[in-house]
């Protein structure tokens, strides 16, 4: 492995930590479920018509459960961090500015779980007969 690699798996490993590991790790289950069911639904295109366009619908709640869990733990983060900040009785700007940075990786990765496979969802739904 090369040092760019390395360095790219580290700052990506760092990122999911300060996301925190359960919403982090319950939005990369939905993006892995909503892109296997894009596949699955190319794949059956040709064979089973219905059940592209059910995997279809699975892959579309699934990216939106995503998203959802994403607006949830960035919610729940900023609840915290308001309350760290209550308790404390002097907080700096940059202090304020990471703990809401870190709040909002959540739904960073929820958007980005459910945008991509919706470009996918989207050219299957070009690609049924009606």
């Amino acid at each position: 492995m090369n040092f760019l690699s390395v360095f790219m798996s580290v700052f990506f490993m760092n990122i999911f930590m300060d996301g925190g590991p359960l919403f982090m790790s319950l939005i990369l289950i939905c993006l892995l479920l909503a892109l296997s069911f894009v596949v699955m639904g190319f794949l059956n295109l040709k064979k089973d018509v219905s059940k592209s366009k059910k995997m279809t619908s699975l892959a579309s709640d699934t990216s939106i459960l995503g998203l959802v869990i994403g607006f949830l733990g960035s919610i729940i983060g900023m609840i915290t961090g308001f309350d760290a900040i209550e308790s404390m009785s002097d907080i700096s700007s940059g202090m304020l500015a990471a703990g809401l940075k870190i709040s909002f990786i959540t739904t960073l990765f929820g958007s980005v779980t459910f945008i991509l496979p919706r470009i996918g969802i989207i050219i299957l739904k070009s690609l049924h007969k009606n």
